[in-house]
């Protein structure tokens, strides 16, 4: 993607750390992340890109560090105080986490009913909407087990921009895709960032969607921001730690 012009800073992440079970799995994790731009975040499984997310919603509060949203250190935020930032962050989870009772209304609908709206003319209005802008117009009454994997994650995702958030977040969107529908995942995350302007944060092990999407890149190893540019040096990078992610190298013996 071209680089656009840079935004103002919305999101920083500062000297973040993590303990799980006794495992350091955050060890001072920075990070910036401009308006309106996607950053993709990179890592090996089990690396804490995930954990990372977690944190940005408050599900997770991190052992130390600060992780400041439009100036606000959310870290030190009470639950109820971290509804207003939630409101503002959608989320597309790795599997989707649409309910299976629901049809695709009413999973997209569940946020704005959740959040108290009653009018259920503002609902249907929101949430045809939200199928239009990821292509699922026309299919509001068929229910989750009759949708194909692209068809769940694109749901989840009119579910996550149903009530307008400001910043997106994708835990490995194209994951368990084929590369025709990965490719159509990809394109549609650049299509809303461009419609809705969106500021996105991609975790990803998907290389060609990096490639595809990112403006900016960040990879997340040992717990730290190991590389941090955009995909022009990436590709020029001949740090062997990085060379090996981006080729998929293991250097284990046949």
């Amino acid at each position: 993607m071209n680089e656009p012009e840079q935004g103002r800073e919305v999101m920083v992440v500062d000297n973040l750390v993590q303990t799980i079970g006794g495992q350091e799995i955050l060890r001072g994790f920075s990070l910036k992340v401009h308006k309106g731009e996607t950053l993709v975040l990179l890592g090996r499984s089990g690396g804490g890109k995930s954990v990372f997310l977690r944190h940005l919603i408050g599900l997770m509060q991190p052992v130390s560090g600060s992780i400041k949203i439009e100036g606000h250190d959310i870290t030190k935020l009470k639950e109820r105080e971290l509804s207003p930032v939630r409101r503002r962050i959608g989320m597309l989870f790795q599997n989707g986490a649409l309910f299976d009772s629901l049809n695709v209304a009413d999973n997209v609908a569940f946020p704005l009913r959740e959040r108290g709206e009653k009018d259920e003319s503002i609902i249907s209005q929101k949430v045809q909407s939200a199928l239009q802008m990821v292509d699922l117009h026309g299919h509001q009454h068929k229910m989750p087990v009759n949708l194909s994997g692209g068809m769940r994650k694109r749901v989840a995702l009119a579910r996550a921009l149903v009530y307008e958030p400001q910043c997106m977040l994708y835990d490995e969107p194209t994951a368990g895709l084929d590369p025709i529908v990965a490719d159509s995942i990809d394109l549609l995350v650049r299509r809303l960032q461009r419609r809705l302007g969106v500021t996105s944060i991609v975790v990803t092990h998907d290389m060609k969607s990096t490639f595809s999407i990112a403006d900016h890149v960040a990879l997340l190893h040992e717990g730290r921001c190991y590389f941090y540019g955009n995909c022009d040096q990436l590709r020029a990078s001949t740090d062997p730690v990085i060379r090996d992610f981006v080729e998929g190298r293991s250097h284990e013996t046949p």
